[in-house]
């Protein structure tokens, strides 16, 4: 009975114990990965690391200094293969970070080649390797599935014109760093979560100081909510010819400015004549290349001729394109193919059809292609980001309700500039009554940085 008794009273906190990690393994991931993952992926690490590099083909033969050290100094016969030499670890909320000097004779090649290997090895979700500098190699890997639950890590890159928009696949965040990534199109077929990439974009956009310029032929459903924060907005065809023919005016009249004080792009010039940026977003590039009569015909070459033009020599002027589409390809009419090449960053979300996938990702990160069309229809939001350097990773957006990007862009509607130029297009924002009457919910600030 008294054995009974024992068993009872240590068993039954055991079990809750059991019971309660393996709820947040499932619930809480990251409290799971802090008590008990964390401890159990170092110990496992650094006990096998020597035999692991070993057998993954990741050590090389010593030196012959080495080698002679070894014999008559330490004297020991055998001379073991030499591992990378671990520089540092970090243990963070979603995974490891190993930073490895690697030996001569290997490259960073190597250990990506053997990251899957190394994944299974250590018994983590993913191992990923990226080049610090020359001769080091840093090891992210993930304790588990960090984009099932998105949560933005707190450090992120800061710059003037970047955005953080997702989070990667190795827990660090993915940005929209306008300055190195001038131009970039997002594709995605209906509930695939381009809409709320889309919002982020926005939400994010809305606290720098920058003109937003939006073309939604919509009708504006998507991108209306946003006018406090919009410097202009065409709804239909007719409007964002007008808007377009108006922006490249305005880098023109840019180009004129940098002549003037013999500067290469804006960010040479003083900050008291500096013009403020501009990001276009195009929420349905498809829209802008129907036609149904010769007369919309004229107007769809014109508006993809601007398109082009903008692409091509916008960025030195401080605009920047956002397209937004479905499918984009030659499929689409006259210049599509031409267009889609100045557009250097590409994120793609659930598509239909593979053609699609290609279009995005096949002619700068063929090998992204079957993730894309591997994305499961029950994570909205996950995407594959490919950039002109081949490489490419998975990122998921978190959440954000169109009400609460519309919230931001109001609370940030004092930042919105006027811009001339874009006066015509000018969306209408409701007014607030106050106790002195009608106020506009936007005050516009100058055009200049």
């Amino acid at each position: 009975m008294t054995d009974l008794s024992t068993l009872w009273e240590v068993g039954l906190p055991l079990a809750g114990s059991a019971g309660g990690l393996g709820y947040a393994k499932v619930r809480a991931p990251r409290v799971f990965w802090s008590l008990v993952g964390l401890p159990v992926a170092t110990t496992r690490f650094a006990v096998t690391y020597r035999s692991t590099m070993d057998v993954c083909g990741l050590t090389v033969q010593p030196s012959r200094l080495r080698a002679f050290m070894v014999r008559n100094l330490a004297r020991r016969p055998d001379v073991q293969p030499v591992p990378p030499k671990i520089r540092r670890v970090r243990a963070s909320s979603t995974g490891l970070r190993v930073t490895l000097r690697l030996p001569a004779g290997l490259e960073p090649a190597d250990v990506m080649a053997a990251s899957e290997r190394l994944r299974h090895a250590w018994g983590v979700h993913s191992v990923h390797v990226t080049e610090t500098k020359p001769g080091f190699v840093e090891l992210r890997m993930t304790g588990y599935n960090v984009l099932r639950q998105v949560k933005m890590p707190r450090n992120v890159p800061a710059g003037p014109m970047t955005v953080p928009v997702a989070l990667r696949e190795d827990g660090t965040a993915f940005v929209r760093d306008y300055l190195k990534v001038p131009h970039a199109l997002t594709l995605g077929a209906n509930q695939s979560g381009k809409s709320m990439y889309q919002r982020n974009l926005i939400a994010g956009l809305a606290r720098l100081r920058v003109a937003l310029v939006g073309i939604d032929c919509k009708r504006g459903v998507e991108q209306q909510r946003y006018a406090p924060r919009l410097s202009a907005l065409a709804i239909t065809p007719e409007e964002a010819s007008g808007l377009l023919d108006a922006l490249v005016d305005e880098m023109e009249d840019r180009f004129d400015l940098l002549s003037e004080h013999g500067a290469a792009d804006v960010w040479e010039l003083p900050g008291s004549v500096r013009p403020v940026p501009v990001v276009l977003l195009v929420d349905e590039v498809a829209e802008l290349f129907l036609v149904a009569t010769r007369k919309d015909e004229e107007r769809r070459d014109r508006m993809v001729t601007q398109l082009i033009r903008l692409g091509q020599m916008a960025r030195a002027a401080g605009i920047f394109l956002e397209v937004c589409g479905q499918r984009f390809g030659s499929d689409l009419g006259k210049g599509a193919t031409a267009l889609r090449a100045q557009l250097t960053g590409r994120v793609v979300h659930r598509v239909n059809d593979k053609q699609t996938a290609e279009m995005g990702l096949g002619d700068i990160a063929p090998d992204a292609v079957v993730a894309v069309t591997s994305i499961p229809p029950d994570l909205p939001g996950l995407a594959v980001a490919g950039d002109t350097s081949g490489g490419w990773s998975r990122i998921r957006t978190p959440e954000l309700s169109t009400a609460d990007a519309a919230a931001i862009c109001a609370e940030h509607a004092h930042l919105t500039p006027d811009v001339p130029r874009f006066a015509p297009f000018r969306p209408t924002v409701p007014a607030i009554v106050g106790s002195a009457g009608a106020v506009p919910l936007v005050t516009p600030v100058p055009a200049t940085s």
